[in-house]
């Protein structure tokens, strides 16, 4: 029996095709991005599919926003799911110009996309300056933003991405990322985001689902996501964590930037960002040691004060990963278990957590 979530998406499959098995039951947020993760093979794009009804399930259940896409009576067929899709191909109309490109996709659908809303789309985008070129004369990367455009143009209710820069090469991912992350802060739909690029998730996703062999082995906030210490999620070889920061300040002499988080301070090389920005922060868990006191006659600048919630061991027996909250924030630590009896750190015990060094991802 399943209950409708008026805000968010609903997504319960199981379904098997030849030698593959998907079975999933999911409930992701109504807004900023889900992010789809997991090794090739794993079920992203099957899950995707299914989603939007291109492969159809005899046994799922999809609601979004409240309507019931698919269930054991009735199946809405994709073109009327009302989806915007972007795949690892810009797939643009070469004899079109930009702004053609976008005003028939727009017209295709009969969509109500206002031109105040078109072109509140291309500057998100930031592709003003191409309206008037054809795909021929754009780089990979702006052929894949003009994508992006011409999927949101239809003011679509969903927002699908499926490997959306696996085909571009380093240069090109770094220049459409920053506009990536100004649609995750400002676009007020869901965006499903199929990826197995560590660094994308990191970048991007709210809320992160990981898949294994056709089965969701965690899912929920991206920080919940990567500190749960008992089933240890990694991007990449180590495990991590992700939180989000607001600069506070610029120290010019220093060369530093001021990071509020919560009520602690975090201080950064200054990227000259501005103050309020807000940014995000990956601390990896072998950059954070512990102790029963400040430590300020140490070279390490930023100290936090944590309460230890769950400790579990690590893939080494000589090791732990520590689960620690700081002003409701998650951190992962890896120290010994030798530590941990020296010091005697255990759960509900507040302890200093210090951070050797981080990562702002922007």
């Amino acid at each position: 029996m399943h209950t409708q979530d008026a805000s968010g998406i609903q997504i319960h499959t199981n379904h098997s095709l030849d030698n593959f098995h998907l079975n999933v039951d999911l409930e992701l947020p109504g807004s900023g991005v889900t992010a789809i993760f997991g090794p090739s093979g794993c079920g992203k794009t099957t899950l995707l599919r299914q989603f939007s009804g291109l492969q159809r399930s005899t046994n799922a259940y999809i609601t979004v926003q409240g309507v019931v896409w698919q269930d054991s009576k009735q199946f809405v067929p994709v073109h009327k799911r009302h989806l915007g899709f972007v795949s690892q191909s810009a797939n643009l109309f070469p004899h079109l110009t930009v702004q053609q490109n976008l005003l028939y996709g727009k017209k295709r659908l009969a969509s109500q996309t206002s031109m105040e809303q078109l072109d509140a789309v291309v500057e998100l985008l930031g592709i003003e300056s191409l309206l008037e070129r054809k795909p021929k004369n754009l780089s990979g990367g702006e052929q894949q933003r003009v994508s992006i455009a011409r999927a949101l143009a239809t003011d679509p209710t969903v927002l699908l991405m499926d490997e959306p820069l696996s085909a571009l090469d380093f240069a090109r991912k770094n220049e459409i990322l920053p506009y990536l992350q100004k649609m995750q802060r400002e676009l007020r739909i869901p965006i499903l985001y199929v990826s197995h690029s560590p660094e994308e998730v990191a970048q991007l996703a709210n809320h992160l689902v990981v898949l294994e062999k056709g089965t969701c082995i965690a899912s929920g906030s991206i920080a919940d996501v990567l500190t749960q210490v008992n089933l240890p999620v990694s991007l990449g070889e180590e495990p991590c964590s992700i939180f989000d920061a607001t600069i506070e300040e610029l120290d010019n002499k220093d060369h530093l930037c001021r990071l509020k988080v919560g009520e602690q301070d975090l201080w950064v090389r200054n990227h000259q960002f501005q103050v309020g920005k807000i940014v995000r922060i990956r601390v990896l868990a072998r950059d954070v040691s512990l102790s029963n006191h400040k430590m300020d006659d140490s070279s390490i600048l930023n100290h936090l004060y944590a309460r230890v919630s769950t400790i579990a061991n690590d893939t080494h027996p000589a090791q732990a990963l520590v689960h620690l909250e700081f002003d409701k924030k998650p951190l992962l630590a890896r120290v010994t278990h030798r530590s941990l009896r020296q010091l005697d750190i255990h759960p509900g015990k507040l302890v200093w957590a210090h951070v050797k060094t981080m990562a702002l991802l922007g």
